[in-house]
């Protein structure tokens, strides 16, 4: 099997600390789970890099985290575009979630 080879299972592994007033509220954990949505890829977050996981994709699971501010997030994902993902969301996190339109939104 080649590297280049789609479908291996690729593996990604990060961290980034949560500057947001407020920690992670419903604004921030909706923008971060609509993310992680369009990668082809499971991304598991927690406040530990032992966990407990949480499913980066539901936002029931990432709201229940009750992540406050200046914690550390750590982030798992395993796909083929597990870095394309981890590097999106830390960028999110980074910008202090003004990395993502929110003009997708097909709630009409």
């Amino acid at each position: 099997m080649m590297a280049d080879d789609p479908s291996v299972d690729a593996r990604a592994a990060g961290s980034v600390v949560l500057s947001h007033t407020g920690g992670l509220h419903a604004r921030p954990a909706i923008k971060l789970t609509k993310l992680a949505r369009r990668f082809d890829c499971d991304i598991a977050i927690g406040v530990a890099a032992v966990g407990p996981w949480k499913d980066a994709k539901s936002i029931a699971q990432v709201l229940s985290m009750k992540v406050p501010v200046d914690t550390t997030l750590h982030l798992s994902a395993s796909g083929p575009q597990a870095r394309l993902a981890l590097e999106a969301i830390i960028r999110l996190v980074e910008s202090d979630f003004q990395g993502i339109e929110t003009s997708e939104q097909s709630d009409a």
